[in-house]
């Protein structure tokens, strides 16, 4: 895979959030070949758990929510109005960013939190076949705790950080550098920013780009890995 030559001019360098820079537009893109092409970028796992959905009238370019257990896909809404804005390895980067996370969301995985939803569940069902009614609200309530607790552990920092490491991984298999796919990935997450209007990047975006920094050698400050 060829990639763009990066000086100091070029789109995928990391860009000022300033209102008054605005993106050159592209042409405009269908979205079908763009999705066979997204499709080809993505690892096999992410190809038959995921399904790139054209969503024209969000606000957001690349988006995706936290999936339900009983959700068989998991799909990822792209305004390709507004992803057309963006260079094609910056684009390469974000959804193998997307995908990564959406496929590492692990709802029934042996760990306390999913032992106690498993048994809160089946004590709420012993107590309500013996018309306890307190034993029901005490179960289910453990149960909501660690369910809460579980989804807020797929949407943390770690779990995103986890997202753009295996992104990076698979972008080498793809014919990228580290150092490039960090790069592409740091630029097109502040590309976004700047294309939706706003001024700034999330509390998560920042920690995640300042890890980005340290692998691309812009920075010597890095993210710790908890692993």
């Amino acid at each position: 895979m060829g990639h763009e030559e990066i000086g100091l001019t070029s789109p995928h360098l990391p860009i000022s959030l300033s209102p008054h820079l605005p993106l050159p537009l592209s042409p405009l893109m269908n979205p079908e070949p763009e999705i066979r092409r997204l499709l080809d970028v993505m690892p096999a796992s992410g190809r038959m758990l995921t399904k790139i959905v054209s969503k024209p009238e969000q606000s957001r370019v690349i988006y995706s929510q936290l999936p339900l257990p009983w959700h068989r896909e998991r799909p990822i809404y792209i305004n390709f109005d507004l992803w057309r804005e963006l260079s094609k390895p910056q684009r390469d980067l974000l959804i193998l960013s997307t995908v990564s996370w959406l496929t590492n969301i692990k709802w029934f995985k042996p760990d306390i939190y999913q032992g106690v939803v498993l048994a809160g569940v089946l004590g709420g069902i012993m107590e309500f076949v013996q018309a306890d009614a307190i034993g029901v609200v005490v179960a289910g309530g453990l149960s909501a705790i660690a369910g809460s607790q579980i989804w807020r552990s797929n949407r943390s920092q770690e779990a995103l950080l986890d997202a753009d490491r295996t992104a990076l991984q698979i972008a080498q298999r793809r014919g990228y550098t580290e150092a490039e796919a960090a790069q592409y990935l740091l630029s097109g997450m502040e590309a976004i920013a700047q294309i939706e209007g706003r001024s700034s990047l999330s509390f998560n975006e920042l920690i995640r780009c300042q890890n980005l920094k340290a692998i691309a050698g812009f920075s010597a400050v890095g993210i710790p890995n908890n692993k």
